[in-house]
């Protein structure tokens, strides 16, 4: 089934029983898999199978069937040839998966066919299977990392085409999810279909690149490709001899040397200890060996037949100069040889950083990392690059002197958001409203999980000893679950970061030490102080969050795990490792993977990117920059918290919370331009790498995206939402402009005078509107006489909802949401009174939210054209051809919180101090002139295959 697809279970069944050829029915293979635990591994095996079935882009055996659907799921079923009951199970068991992957790219030749894949899929096959078994992927994750990596792979160039061809792309992840993973699936589907010379370049530390290469060597080299002849037991050579899980047989085998059943072997030229040293494996081994010594090296001939070697090295001028100097000396032709580049954190350092005012001097400057990468990808024609990053910005406003180097031209690949991540948006209560209730533990993210710090230092001291206070309670958690049967959690650590300087670290850590010291943890005085904090925090925000997971009840049970918690974290006698660039023999060095980790971590840089800071449980974060992608690397607590995230704590504070919810708003945005570009339309691409700068928000005024000042040659020119949301929320906040915008709404609030009730036919929802509808050109009319404080920002909205016709929308119902108290209810315009709402500003001119998810449940059958909202008047609003708007007359909250309504109940209000905030709709059948939903102009039409020009 791995070659050909799905077949005939039963009789595959019965030719692999051990029972001689004995027939495997449905009846049994349903009782088996009804009573099986979710790891029995027949039901692992099944479930990975149908996954991996579901998400292949084009099998031959799909009879054409798009991915993850319900066809494909049926045929898949069919060729199975199980009953309807097993069918209905299988559906219950193992549903179909929808993919959130995104692609952004231009014209490629297709190479990477399913019968190439399965031909060579040596180390693919061990590394899915090391996944599943070791790891604990499940099997959705692997099928969408085999659909994700087969994204990127089959984008670059043929290995062994005549041609060369340089591909250059860029893969978004997220802070922390998972983006080595994908890489080294990448890898390892490359050197099966003939890549040879893999260069991964990791940070610009030490402590990343060895993490990063320990990872490839585990899951990737494996054992017999590790050993190569050396022993095992020999210290000097041989790397991971005192490894933990080497020693415990957790390093991916094959089962035998690659070499000797046809497979290439992957020779390191880096290792756990070494960095990349001029000749230090000698210079042979980077030349590569030829079977025909008359064809080029990029035969097939040749190059399956040949090892691939293997470099993982961090950022760093004089190691990668090191590089292309040994490049130049081997005897292979180096335009022969298939390479693969990969960027890990390629925003970082890669980027030319060059002074953009000797730009048009021409005197440019690359960064020492950018011009090694050039030199690289000039020697080496054949080679492919891929970025990797969770923060694109960087990547996508890359200098005009890279436009041609390592800028992502070919494809941009957003990853999906794995299962169980915990990122930014779980520390954030964006687009979240809480009733009269107000936020809980259970509803609010923010409540369950941060902690605001004050600006001042006044009370720095009282939060830290509380920050250490949490640790210990929830490492005591974690021991009373092991207890309970869960898996043990190796690592327990907390992050201080409040600077970037050495000297500050120092400090932090001596005044950590002496509240230990001080904390009362060995002795009954600081027994009331953690009930407190247990009784009002740790449980409370357990038994909302993770009420499936076992806590203790009471603080006297949990009692005697404080005691162990307190002993593992100080069992060294110092609870604090400083993680950082200072150079200090007797500094202790953090290392995860030999030890277990139980401390309290103080750092800067060298703990803020890439690097994985294992079990991170209680953050205490201080530490301000006004670069958007450098904040969100920042963030060492998004990542993988299996079993413990609701005992996650943020301490940071509110301008700094605020600045990653800014982030994260940023991130969705292009995250969510790319969803709505992504999807083919008319069996042609809707937008090229070139052209994604200008979907690039920016939702916070002093937080840039990236440190960028160029033009770009791709300006967006029309965007269509047929059926999709239109939400603005750069208003201004002059009283002037404010009150012209508001004027400009009168033809709406004239029209929204009936007052109704609108829900849903099983009532699962309610409100009470003021609602009407006015023709298109009148709405038309109101949003071309609005201001915005980004100017120009609805134009390419604009355009789109000028173009439109009769048969495309005739009329708008719009709607005003009433609250159910009237303390907010005013007049404006001389009509009312209405509800006024209040909602938080990100800065002067920018709102974080504006609808409300309840309000917009009746846009669905009025962007449709038909079904029924509520009350019989609105009911007869729905018809086809129609948009709806949603109108928030919208005031700022307090900086303390505290509404800003002017005023009292039922007075007249001066527009000038009312923000008409909207939600608008169009039907789905306006489309205008074609089925595109974005188009772009080239600012210099001469060049306009060129994504970056000089300034005019």
């Amino acid at each position: 089934m791995d070659l050909n697809g799905p077949g005939g279970l039963h009789v595959l069944a019965a030719a692999l029983s051990t029972d001689g050829g004995v027939v495997l029915d449905d009846d049994v293979l349903r009782g088996h898999l009804a009573a099986a635990q979710p790891d029995d591994a027949l039901r692992k095996d099944l479930h990975l199978r149908l996954a991996t079935w579901d998400a292949e882009e084009k099998p031959s055996w799909a009879g054409g069937t798009p991915p993850r659907t319900q066809e494909r799921r049926k045929r898949i079923i069919d060729l199975l040839r199980v009953d309807e009951k097993t069918a209905s199970l299988f559906a219950e068991l193992f549903p179909v998966a929808s993919s959130d992957l995104m692609v952004i790219d231009k014209e490629w030749e297709p190479w990477y066919t399913e019968e190439l894949r399965q031909e060579r899929n040596f180390y693919w096959a061990a590394y899915r299977r090391h996944l599943a078994e070791e790891r604990g992927f499940g099997a959705e994750a692997i099928a969408r990392l085999d659909a994700a990596t087969t994204s990127v792979v089959e984008r670059l160039a043929d290995p062994s085409r005549f041609e060369r061809h340089q591909a250059k792309g860029l893969v978004v992840g997220y802070v922390q999810s998972g983006k080595t993973a994908n890489f080294t699936g990448v890898i390892a589907k490359a050197i099966d279909a003939g890549y040879r010379l893999i260069v991964v370049l990791t940070g610009t530390t030490d402590l990343l690149r060895t993490q990063t290469q320990r990872r490839l060597d585990m899951e990737l080299a494996g054992r017999e490709n590790l050993l190569r002849g050396i022993s095992e037991d020999d210290t000097e050579s041989f790397d991971y001899h005192d490894d933990p899980d080497w020693i415990d047989g957790n390093f991916l085998q094959h089962g035998c040397r690659p070499s000797d059943v046809g497979r290439p072997d992957i020779i390191r030229l880096t290792t756990r200890r070494f960095d990349y040293r001029s000749l230090q494996q000698g210079i042979s081994a980077l030349d590569f060996e030829r079977r025909d010594r008359a064809r080029a090296f990029f035969d097939p001939i040749n190059l399956l037949q040949s090892d691939a070697r293997l470099l993982v090295v961090k950022k760093n001028g004089l190691v990668l100069r090191k590089l292309v100097k040994d490049l130049g000396k081997i005897t292979a032709r180096l335009g022969e040889i298939p390479a693969l580049i990969i960027d890990d954190e390629s925003d970082q350092a890669s980027p030319n950083t060059s002074n953009p005012k000797k730009w048009a001097e021409d005197q440019i400057e690359r960064t020492a990392i950018n011009k090694v990468i050039a030199e690289l990808l000039v020697l080496l024609p054949r080679a492919q690059y891929v970025g990797y990053t969770a923060t694109p910005f960087a990547n996508v406003f890359i200098d005009p002197s890279d436009a041609e180097n390592i800028f992502p031209k070919d494809f941009l690949i957003s990853l999906e958001r794995p299962h169980e991540y915990m990122g930014a948006e779980d520390f954030h209560d964006i687009d979240a409203f809480f009733g009269e209730e107000g936020p809980t533990f259970a509803n609010s993210k923010e409540k369950a999980h941060v902690r605001p710090l004050n600006q001042d230092d006044a009370d720095e001291d009282r939060r830290l000893l509380e920050a250490l206070d949490t640790f210990v309670l929830t490492g005591a958690v974690k021991l009373y679950r092991e207890d309970q049967g869960l898996p043990p959690y190796t690592h327990h650590t907390m992050l201080v970061h409040e600077a970037m300087k050495t000297v500050k670290h120092r400090e932090q850590a001596s005044v950590l030490r002496d509240l230990w010291r001080k904390s009362g943890y060995y002795s009954p005085a600081s027994g009331s102080r953690l009930r407190d904090l247990y009784e009002k925090d740790v449980l409370p925000v357990s038994a909302a969050v993770a009420p499936q997971l076992p806590t203790p009840a009471t603080f006297d049970e949990l009692a005697p795990y404080v005691a162990k918690s307190v002993r593992r974290i100080g069992h060294s006698g110092d609870p604090v490792i400083v993680v950082n660039s200072e150079k200090d023999t007797e500094k202790e060095e953090i290392d995860f993977d030999k030890r277990s980790v139980w401390r309290v971590l103080v750092g800067g840089n060298k703990l803020a990117r890439g690097f994985t800071v294992e079990g991170l449980t209680v953050s205490y974060y201080r530490r301000l920059t006004k670069q958007q992608d450098t904040l969100m690397q920042m963030g060492r607590w998004f990542g993988f918290r299996r079993n413990y995230r609701d005992l996650v704590r943020l301490y940071i504070t509110p301008i700094l919370h605020e600045a990653f919810e800014a982030s994260c708003l940023d991130e969705e945005h292009f995250r969510a331009e790319l969803r709505r570009y992504s999807e083919p339309v008319e069996g042609g691409r809707q937008i090229t790498p070139a052209q994604i700068p200008p979907l690039v928000a920016q939702h916070l005024y002093w937080l840039k995206p990236t440190a960028a000042n160029k033009m770009y040659n791709a300006q967006l020119t029309e965007r269509r939402s047929p059926g999709i949301p239109v939400e603005p929320r750069c208003f201004p906040s002059s009283i002037q402009a404010t009150r012209q915008n508001t004027e400009a709404f009168l033809p709406l609030v004239e029209a929204a005078s009936k007052r109704v009730s609108l829900y849903g036919e099983s009532k699962n929802w309610k409100y009470e509107t003021l609602i009407g509808s006015v023709a298109h050109p009148i709405l038309l009319s109101v949003l071309e006489s609005i201001s915005f404080a980004v100017p120009d920002f609805l134009r390419p909205d604009l355009r789109w909802l000028a173009s439109l016709r009769g048969e495309d929308v005739t009329k708008w119902v719009v709607i005003f949401p009433q609250q159910a108290s009237n303390s907010s209810e005013r007049v404006i315009l001389g009509h009312g009174p209405m509800s006024v709402f209040v909602r938080k500003r990100l800065r002067d001119d920018y709102f974080s939210v504006i609808s409300e998810e309840r309000h917009r449940h009746p846009i669905q059958a009025i962007k449709r054209g038909f079904g029924t909202i509520g009350d019989p008047f609105a009911n007869d609003l729905v018809r086809p051809r129609t948009g709806a708007v949603l109108v928030y007359p919208v005031v700022p909250r307090k900086a303390d919180g505290s509404a800003l309504l002017p005023g009292e109940s039922g007075d007249e209000v001066d527009p000038g101090k009312v923000t008409m905030a909207f939600h608008l709709v169009a039907p789905s059948t306006a489309t205008g002139r074609d089925s595109k939903l974005v188009t772009f102009t080239t600012r210099d039409r001469s060049r306009q295959n060129d994504p970056i020009v000089d300034k005019f």
